[in-house]
């Protein structure tokens, strides 16, 4: 690997404020107040990332330097975030991680600067909310063969996801125990919501997917994962937010689906649908998606009715 470029020579002369500090340390407490081990996970790698750009840039260093040095190395790595065309998330998120960090040692005393001046990239939520519709997601799950437990795992997978339009990590998080086939409901841990359960209705045909399914795996208890690996090697693991998108992913370009589709598309899809088959009624929708801003859902509604395309053939027809 080719070593990175330093886009700063003078942090090799930036000496740290605070040189007995324990900076793993540090970052390990800032880490650990985010609840989704994947979060941490994600947000060490951009802090890493963000050092190996710098030759020779450690955090004590970065943390220990003025703040007209660290606003500066930090915006150049902004600017060359977006010279390599970088998506507007991926910039947000790794400037967020790194300016609260910046925060966390402020507040601990281990630096005298934070770094909210740093603007993070203007970005269009949900510009493209489009998925597929109730006949291609049909020819989705017809071509799925549930002559084997594997088969029989991600129908239920791909019907749970739409008919309740909920998100991978949700789905992953689910134990044997949250789900009441008799009471017909799932306990989720929603996006953002920490340790806070909250209880989804399910419908019938969901219900006895999950059944049939899990009737396939045998004894099993009641704190095992509702979703398990069935590959050599890892069965009876827990059913991971990745293995769930390359589920799907694969799902979906065996039943011929040339759009690129994931978990989060087929929750678009979910919504799009419902939105049509209520007559844009997001109040009710807004039950099914549990948008926490309604106007999240507006956005939805806005792309399933094309009103521009609207407008664009009534000017056209004028001509």
């Amino acid at each position: 690997m080719s070593k990175p470029v330093s886009i700063n020579p003078k942090i090799s002369h930036l000496t740290p404020l605070t040189p007995t500090t324990d900076w793993e340390q540090v970052l390990n407490d800032w880490l650990a107040t985010k609840r989704s081990k994947n979060t941490q996970r994600v947000y060490r790698k951009d802090i890493v990332n963000f050092l190996d750009h710098h030759d020779g840039l450690t955090l004590g260093k970065f943390m220990g330097g003025d703040r007209h040095t660290a606003h500066e190395l930090l915006t150049r790595y902004k600017g060359q975030m977006i010279t390599k065309e970088l998506t507007p998330s991926t910039i947000n998120r790794r400037l967020a991680a790194i300016k609260s960090l910046v925060s966390h040692a402020y507040s601990c005393g281990h630096c005298e600067f934070t770094l909210e001046t740093v603007k993070s990239e203007k970005m269009t939520q949900y510009r493209d909310t489009s998925g597929i519709d109730i006949d291609r997601f049909k020819t989705v799950l017809n071509g799925v063969d549930r002559s084997s437990i594997i088969g029989v795992r991600d129908y239920a997978l791909l019907v749970l996801l739409w008919s309740n339009a909920l998100r991978r990590g949700e789905v992953s998080k689910a134990n044997i125990k949250d789900f009441d086939p008799d009471g017909m409901t799932l306990r989720i841990f929603g996006k953002g919501r920490g340790t806070e359960a909250e209880t989804v209705s399910l419908g019938q045909g969901t219900v006895m997917a999950i059944s049939a399914y899990l009737e396939l795996r045998g004894n099993v208890d009641p704190d095992d994962p509702l979703f398990v690996a069935h590959k050599l090697g890892y069965v009876g693991h827990r059913l991971h937010t990745n293995s769930i998108y390359n589920i799907v992913k694969k799902r979906c370009e065996s039943a011929g689906i040339k759009k690129l589709m994931s978990p989060h598309r087929i929750r678009h899809s979910a919504i799009t649908t419902a939105l049509d088959k209520t007559n844009g009624d997001v109040r009710r929708v807004q039950k099914l998606s549990r948008h926490a801003n309604l106007n999240t859902l507006m956005i939805y509604d806005d792309n399933r009715l094309n009103a521009q395309k609207d407008m664009t053939e009534l000017l056209d027809g004028l001509l």
